[in-house]
């Protein structure tokens, strides 16, 4: 049974490890706040200009960039998967997610897999642990690593990144390239997103169906009388397509990148609420169980008093 010593020394631990969870979880509220309103301010934009661009490059000819390009699998093919995790533990399951993402990504690809690595977490993983964990199954090389970007977050950043991947895109060595990366939904909730970045997706408008055309008489087909939309260029396509899709890769990941910031201090935060708690508690059974041991020695003490007069 410990001594009344022992167990006042785990409790003042114990309190001094919740009063550092609950001054972590409030800078990672205040933290939160901040990279929520950039990722609530970028993602319309982001979205929209994923959309719009979509659905022009489903109108044009995919060889009027090499962006557009869609590569045909086959056994020499290869993907470059960019990870996103955080720099610091303390946050959950955040790290945890990404990490067995990508690692399924790897191990379910039919051809190689090219690793672009964002956060220390992700970095140490398949550093030290992923050689071993992909002995037996399938390999993987590290094409980039970038640590320390999140501690202040710049656009320049995001434009380092898609300029990597454009360029090895462009130049063959990888004919694909997605993002694996937590997308911040609430501060309860995080999901983890594994979204195709190069080639750019083209919306399917031949196969739409059209809309319904304004007026039209009952019993008419939904395709008549329609005209497909046409754009007038600008200069030139080739011009606006050189200017924009390279800006476009940026611009989403930039996104994924304050997605990823903001939902890791929303599980930071959650983590350390969680953590205060269960202090909480610790210290409530503890203080509760030194009690009953105090109890306990007083109890022996009266007894052996009351022994030692009947004795005499």
């Amino acid at each position: 049974m410990p001594s009344l010593i022992d167990l006042r020394r785990r409790i003042r631990a114990v309190k001094n490890t919740q009063q550092i969870t609950k001054a972590m979880k409030m800078v990672a509220a205040s933290k939160l706040r901040r990279a929520q309103e950039r990722i609530m301010s970028a993602r319309p934009y982001a979205i929209q200009m994923q959309r719009v661009l979509s659905s022009v490059a489903g109108r044009v000819d995919p060889s009027i960039h090499p962006l557009l390009t869609i590569r045909a699998p086959g056994p020499q093919s290869n993907t470059l998967a960019i990870a996103v995790t955080g720099d610091k533990g303390l946050c959950g399951s955040f790290n945890t997610n990404v990490i067995k993402a990508a690692v399924t990504f790897i191990t379910e690809s039919s051809s190689p897999a090219t690793l672009g690595l964002v956060g220390r977490k992700g970095r140490d993983f398949f550093g030290r642990q992923g050689r071993r964990v992909f002995a037996a199954g399938a390999g993987f090389a590290v094409l980039f690593e970038r640590v320390g970007i999140f501690q202040k977050l710049r656009f320049e950043d995001a434009q380092a990144i898609g300029q990597i991947a454009v360029d090895a895109f462009v130049s063959g060595d990888v004919d694909r390239v997605v993002l694996i990366y937590n997308e911040f939904k609430s501060v309860m909730t995080q999901r983890v997103v594994v979204e195709q970045l190069l080639p750019i997706a083209r919306a399917d408008v031949d196969h739409a169906p059209p809309p319904e055309p304004h007026g039209a008489a009952p019993g008419t087909s939904p395709g008549a009388g329609y005209l497909p939309v046409e754009y007038l260029y600008e200069p030139s396509p080739q011009e606006i397509f050189n200017q924009l899709l390279p800006r476009y890769v940026e611009v989403q990941v930039n996104r994924a990148l304050l997605e990823s910031n903001a939902a890791f201090f929303a599980a930071q935060m959650t983590a350390m609420d969680t953590a205060t708690k269960n202090s909480a508690d610790m210290i409530a059974n503890l203080t509760l169980y030194m009690n009953k041991v105090r109890q306990a020695a007083i109890t022996r003490e009266i007894i052996e008093v009351v022994s030692g007069a009947e004795a005499l």
